[in-house]
């Protein structure tokens, strides 16, 4: 927005000018040069802000998914925060990392190409002292990881497929693969060096260990979707989510629970003695009649009342009624 001037400086500026202090062609040329933007040819600008905000939408949800996943898997307070999103030329990314890293080269199917997370070394030990027993508090000097080390960081890596895929659910479905993990960055050159990145940079911290978790995204594994990376759209295809497909899935997800189911024929009340003085063939007296009918219960709630019997040689009950909401009956 052009700066608006007081009248005393119009004035003055009118002055200087019919006086010939300030020449009125200058002036044009200074307004045309400033116009100018510079491009630099060997870091272009493939995304947009709008693009890259959609980036970060999209890890924050995966920063509060890795939040919780890795409290539980890791028995430690974890909280995660994306910190930048911004694009770079791939050599920049690249020596920038340490030396030794670990780094997980990814499979980004169904997209081409591969995408790379980068965790710092400080964070992955702490991952490694909680797996072991420790506290995760304990800093470990700069050295290589183990083959033991890099298997139960590997499992970590695999379990972190799904948060990446869920992640994504609303811009494109997602089958991501650990293709490979790698501790020297020179081995881990996944596209040239001048070409355009996605930088997503989150801090974690685990109890008192903070790092990051960087993940490097090439512009030519993206450029296929690039047109589904804006925030209106986002906005759009999570506003028109189909409330009748969450249903669906949390009844399949219901059908699919385990849950305790007791028939209880009848109850009775013994004394410690009695109890320790049972013998094969003693007769415990229940508080209903042969012609009672037994209950069903779910958990501890009472839902069904039933017949007993047999079939063949097992135990078995008949449903014969579902208890209904004001029964009078005691659960």
């Amino acid at each position: 927005m052009s700066e608006v001037l007081s009248q005393n400086e119009i004035d003055a500026l009118l002055k200087a000018l019919n006086e010939g202090e300030v020449d009125a062609k200058e002036m044009k040329e200074d307004s045309k040069d400033k116009r100018v933007k510079k491009y630099d040819f060997r870091n272009p600008q493939k995304m947009a802000k709008d693009q890259l905000r959609t980036l970060e939408i999209i890890h924050d949800n995966f920063g509060r998914l890795l939040q919780t996943f890795l409290s539980g898997y890791l028995r430690a307070p974890v909280k995660t925060s994306v910190l930048t999103v911004d694009q770079y030329a791939y050599n920049e990314f690249s020596n920038a990392i340490t030396n030794p890293a670990f780094l997980s080269i990814i499979e980004f199917n169904p997209l081409p190409g591969e995408i790379i997370i980068d965790i710092s070394t400080d964070i992955a030990f702490a991952m490694l002292e909680r797996l072991l027993g420790g506290s995760g508090e304990n800093t470990v000097e700069s050295r290589s990881f183990t083959e033991i080390e890099i298997t139960l960081l590997k499992r970590i890596i695999q379990r972190m497929m799904a948060l990446i895929a869920e992640a994504w659910e609303n811009v494109i479905k997602l089958n991501p693969i650990l293709s490979k993990i790698e501790t020297n960055p020179q081995f881990a050159q996944i596209i040239s060096p001048s070409e355009t990145i996605a930088l997503i940079t989150l801090n974690i911290s685990i109890g008192s260990i903070e790092g990051m978790f960087n993940i490097c995204i090439p512009h030519i594994v993206i450029e296929s979707i690039m047109d589904r990376l804006s925030t209106k759209l986002w906005f759009t295809k999570t506003k028109r989510s189909s409330k009748k497909d969450d249903m669906e899935v949390i009844e399949d997800r219901l059908k699919k629970s385990s849950i305790l189911l007791k028939a209880e024929l009848g109850s009775a009340t013994l004394s410690v003695r009695e109890l320790l003085e049972l013998q094969i063939g003693d007769v415990i007296r229940l508080d209903n009649m042969k012609t009672d009918e037994a209950k069903i219960k779910i958990g501890s709630s009472l839902k069904f009342y039933c017949e007993s019997g047999t079939i063949g040689n097992n135990m078995a009950v008949k449903i014969t009624k579902v208890k209904k909401d004001g029964d009078d009956t005691d659960e």
